[in-house]
């Protein structure tokens, strides 16, 4: 049966936001957010506070907060009540020391540190990444064999390394994105987040998502039928995307976009950021604690098959094959 949680002010279910800020501009994201105002959606956005001076050659496109306009235009959305995430200190792969300066940066700008934190792409300071975060939920103890025989890429957990941050997600982050599905109840496929797992001491609390990556996948996942089944199954969606990737249209928000949007806020939602989400279920369940090996086993698997059937569903046929981005996905495993 899919479990149930009491809302505040007599909702029925809880919807919320994550926007990863890949592609982002004040200028192709504006006109989602003021569409979310408007509909009284309170949500969650990444942001990356420093440029990166080497280059990016996926992630150039997106704006940091060095740049004037972009940076005015999260402080108004932090001052209106959406919240501010940790994506890394920019697109690429940052050392210890430029993850700090982020993080200060951040601090001296907002007041206070990001509650939540999202891996990026192929960054090295992620933590517990790639294949140690498959790993981790059946044989965590081959993860160390990886580090010690130094075929891992990912470093941010590993102390010692020049990636090494694990010790200040510890002391300022509460939350960390780990598993995508699509779909959109992620209680009825992870009922125990935010849940801890010991072996990874550096993060407090993980959680899982939906995943619509594009406007497309999202305006494709977000059907009137789900959101009415979400509703009745009085659920809990957290939505990861990329607001930059296709949202804004010429004359504005994507039609079906605004849409989906406005019959979501016609109903007894919770519409608030996605620490707000985690901080009630967890206070309503002081039990939530490490998984056990059938709950690590059921989310595991729920996560594989779920992923295999995306790539299946998405792979076009042999004459029309094309290469898929780096970035079209929250969960790339090299």
């Amino acid at each position: 049966m899919t479990p149930r949680t009491d809302f505040p002010n007599g909702a029925r279910f809880a919807f919320s936001i994550l926007d990863d800020t890949d592609d982002s501009t004040r200028e192709n994201v504006a006109p989602v957010y003021d569409t979310l105002r408007e509909c009284g959606f309170r949500t969650t956005k990444t942001a990356w506070p420093l440029d990166s001076p080497e280059g990016s050659r996926l992630f150039f496109a997106a704006d940091t907060l060095q740049n004037t306009s972009y940076l005015e235009f999260v402080h108004e959305l932090v001052d209106d009540g959406f919240e501010l995430a940790f994506h890394g200190a920019t697109m690429e792969s940052s050392p210890r020391e430029r993850t700090i300066r982020g993080l200060e940066f951040l601090h001296r700008e907002f007041g206070q540190y990001p509650r939540l934190f999202c891996n990026h792409g192929f960054n090295r300071e992620n933590l517990y990444w790639g294949r140690r975060r498959i790993l981790l939920h059946l044989f965590p103890r081959l993860t160390s064999r990886f580090i010690a025989r130094g075929r891992y890429h990912y470093l941010g957990d590993v102390e010692g390394s020049a990636y090494f941050w694990g010790d200040l997600c510890k002391e300022h982050i509460q939350y960390v994105r780990n598993f995508t599905f699509s779909r959109l109840n992620m209680l009825t496929v992870n009922p125990e987040m935010p849940y801890r797992l010991p072996e990874t001491r550096y993060v407090n609390y993980w959680f899982s998502t939906a995943d619509a990556p594009d406007v497309h996948s999202f305006n494709q996942l977000l059907t009137p039928e789900r959101i009415d089944r979400l509703e009745q199954e009085g659920g809990v969606c957290i939505l990861s995307t990329h607001l930059g990737k296709g949202f804004a249209t010429r004359s504005g928000l994507h039609p079906a976009t605004a849409q989906i949007l406005r019959y979501i806020s016609n109903k007894r939602g919770w519409f608030v950021p996605v620490s707000e989400i985690l901080d009630h279920l967890l206070q309503h369940d002081h039990l939530r604690r490490g998984l056990s090996f059938c709950g690590r086993l059921r989310l595991l698997l729920s996560f594989l098959r779920d992923r295999a059937h995306r790539i299946a569903m998405a792979r076009p046929s042999t004459k029309q094959r094309l290469p898929v981005p780096a970035s079209s996905s929250h969960d790339a495993v090299p």
